[in-house]
């Protein structure tokens, strides 16, 4: 892979000032790292620009790059499920990622998901930090160790910290949040008991998130 000149951040797009739509606009235009150019377009948010829950993943997927949306492909079906059976409404939730591009790599004709650089974490961090601020959720809800990282430091632990209550500063706000598993686990988890222990458990920690907030 040709080397990339170190991101600039996306603090220069960012007018913290802006309501979520105008956010959303401006992210369209976003150069902070490198990861713009290969991609089809931004992923930025959806749902309810009010909701009491924010839910953070960790990048758009393949089919979130092409539709523009985060969460519709199989992680998402996954997410929308849980979702419905912790008794946690779509409207209620605000929807975002910590990177808003897909990072992949090409095998052939398909793009092959890669996990997110530190320095693409740090690069994005600026528009999640608008979004808390504009949205000003009850609690956030950290799926999986990215989104973790991206709210709480790189000392982070899904193993260790998921399912309680933590708090993390991000910018100029403070905001609880309950970290879970990313639904992407769910599906990395071999059939069978395994992978119903892990969906409960994804459940579980959606429905301790829904009990903290209020």
């Amino acid at each position: 892979m040709p080397a990339h000149p170190a991101p600039v951040g996306a603090a220069q797009w960012v007018d913290p000032d802006a309501d979520v739509p105008a956010l959303r606009e401006a992210a369209a235009g976003c150069r902070g790292c490198e990861l713009w150019e290969p991609a089809t377009q931004v992923v930025f948010s959806a749902g309810n620009d009010h909701a009491p829950l924010m839910l953070v993943g960790e990048q758009p997927g393949d089919q979130e790059d092409q539709r523009g949306i985060p969460f519709v492909g199989p992680a998402g079906q996954v997410l929308q499920r849980a979702l419905a059976e912790a008794g946690i409404e779509r409207s209620r939730v605000y929807v975002t990622n910590a990177v808003k591009h897909f990072r992949f790599e090409l095998r052939g004709k398909r793009r092959i998901h890669q996990t997110p650089q530190v320095s693409h974490i740090k690069a994005c961090k600026p528009w999640l930090e608008a979004e808390v601020a504009q949205v000003r959720p009850a609690l956030v809800i950290a799926l999986g160790a990215t989104a973790g990282k991206s709210l709480l430091g790189s000392d982070f632990r899904i193993t260790q910290q998921r399912g309680r209550r933590l708090e993390a500063v991000v910018g100029p706000t403070t905001v609880p949040v309950v970290a879970t598993i990313h639904p992407s686990a769910v599906l990395r988890t071999e059939e069978g008991p395994d992978r119903d222990a892990a969906y409960a458990g994804l459940v579980a920690d959606l429905r301790t998130a829904l009990a903290e907030a209020g």
